[in-house]
């Protein structure tokens, strides 16, 4: 294969222009800009920075691809306001899934006046409609909606968690997203420097994303989940964590995914106090154990004789310390997924049992205000990726698309400044620097014989401001050596 150079390009953080070549996927070398012979590719990048290529660490990218068919009832502050919306979305002929008006997006855990079934019934008699909560957990429907897909809400309209969860797998069936859409999201992900995502849907990613691969969906990597549901399948298919799935070398086999417990806006998030207003004695007052331990560690165990890895879902404090116990147990690593709420004393636990945290910092700017009132007087340790660094613990940043955007620099910007738009900076003791972000955001350095998973972009991100940062402007993603972005 004939060599790729990028031309004058500079190292982030500093140090004079050089040449980067590439060969057969791989760095091959990297010189002083203009000591190259030419041959082969020469692409001039004018004095652009260079990185390693971005990795989304946690995506639902079937749910990030759908949401943009979906009425959209984010930003709402009430039940009026989101049937409002979903009144004009029916008038207008929104497109529907399966006869089903779907939303996405409310977010209600600072809501006044609460959501009902009625409110949506006296609305809408006729009409099925479906609301997705802005966390994926969570469900708000009316009769006719419930009843299109079985479903039981009680008076409020709101299914969450197990029952509703496995309700959006027959979502993503009845919508029958075509190919392209894939494809244009996957591009998409690539124009802001994206070279690979770890996708946590609850489907058969290690059948699916080979077949979207064939089909021409070739922008990014993939580490592709599986879920207790399919566990026996996956190992009985002979698919262990990192093989290789696809004959492309995109699509590996990723982790077992396990949801312990549930989320801070639907007030499910399993916590050791119990949340404003709830009875501490009532079934769910401090959140919801949606996976017992006992079975956890079954899951655990099964996994690694598999040959597969685990991820676990932990969001509140109770979780993690749970979780983190079963691994220490069983003394064997992993990822805890979202961390968002941790015992001062659990911090230091992470990197003793060899656990990675997988966190979306753009949550901690979503959540800050319902964190301040459901997790009040706890918020020094919510979404603390600054005491997750300080006490040792890997790190690694995702967006959980569609919950916020799949865009890395959204993600690097939130984890470095804790503020967005006009608000002041929260808890400041929680920021990140900006080479722990990076080297979270990515999986490669550059360096000679690392793969050619490269970003370009046209400014330093070390001579960036908050808001430089979250618009980034990316001029080149490459993968393996492959443009899959190219804007110069």
């Amino acid at each position: 294969m004939s060599a790729l150079t990028l031309r004058s390009v500079r190292p982030y953080g500093g140090g004079g222009p050089v040449d980067v070549v590439v060969r057969d996927g791989l760095i091959a070398a990297i010189t002083p800009a203009g000591s190259t012979p030419a041959g082969g590719q020469d692409v001039d990048m004018d004095g652009r920075f260079v990185g390693p290529g971005l990795w989304d660490a946690h995506v639902h990218f079937t749910q990030w691809v759908i949401s943009s068919r979906r009425v959209d009832v984010g930003g709402t502050n009430s039940p009026d306001e989101v049937v409002e919306i979903v009144r004009r979305a029916l008038a207008a002929g929104a497109p529907r899934t399966d006869g089903v008006l779907v939303g996405y997006g409310y977010r209600d855990g600072l809501w006044t006046t609460p959501t009902s079934l009625r409110a949506l019934d006296e609305a809408f008699p006729d009409d099925p409609v479906m609301l997705v909560s802005g966390d994926l957990h969570a469900g708000w429907m009316n009769s006719r909606g419930a009843e299109r897909f079985g479903l039981h809400p009680d008076a409020s309209g709101v299914v969450s968690e197990a029952d509703w969860i496995g309700s959006l797998q027959r979502f993503q069936k009845a919508a029958s997203i075509p190919i392209e859409a894939y494809r244009e999201v996957a591009d998409a992900a690539a124009r802001r420097g994206i070279v690979g995502i770890v996708d946590y849907e609850n489907v058969p990613n290690f059948l699916e994303w080979p077949e979207r691969v064939a089909a021409g969906v070739r922008s990014l990597r993939v580490d592709g989940s599986v879920w207790p549901d399919r566990l026996e399948e996956a190992i009985a298919a002979g698919h262990r964590t990192g093989d290789p799935l696809d004959r492309h070398g995109l699509v590996t086999m990723g982790r077992l995914k396990v949801v312990v417990d549930g989320s801070l806006n639907t007030r499910t998030a399993w916590c050791w106090d119990p949340y404003p207003g709830a009875d501490p004695h009532a079934e769910h007052g401090c959140g919801v154990q949606s996976v017992p331990v006992d079975e956890l560690r079954r899951l655990l165990v099964r996994a690694r004789a598999g040959g597969i890895l685990p991820a676990v879902h932990a969001i509140g404090d109770r979780a993690n310390t749970e979780v983190v116990e079963v691994f220490e147990e069983l003394g064997m690593p992993g990822i805890i997924e979202h961390a968002q709420l941790v015992r001062e004393g659990d911090f230091a636990r992470f990197r003793a049992a060899g656990l990675i945290a997988s966190v979306q910092p753009e949550h901690a700017m979503d959540d800050r205000d319902i964190a301040d009132l459901h997790w009040a007087g706890r918020t020094a340790r919510a979404f603390a990726f600054g005491s997750l660094h300080r006490s040792g613990a890997e790190l690694r940043l995702g967006s959980d698309a569609p919950v916020a955007p799949l865009d890395p620099w959204h993600a690097i910007a939130s984890a470095t400044t804790r503020s967005r738009g006009d608000r002041e900076v929260w808890h400041p003791e929680q920021r990140l620097p900006l080479d722990v972000a990076l080297a979270a955001s990515s999986r490669t350095t550059l360096a000679v014989g690392q793969p050619a998973d490269l970003v370009v972009v046209d400014a330093d991100p070390h001579a960036c401001d908050r808001d430089e940062l979250r618009g980034m402007l990316v001029a080149a993603t490459l993968l393996g050596g492959r443009f899959t972005h190219r804007a110069v």
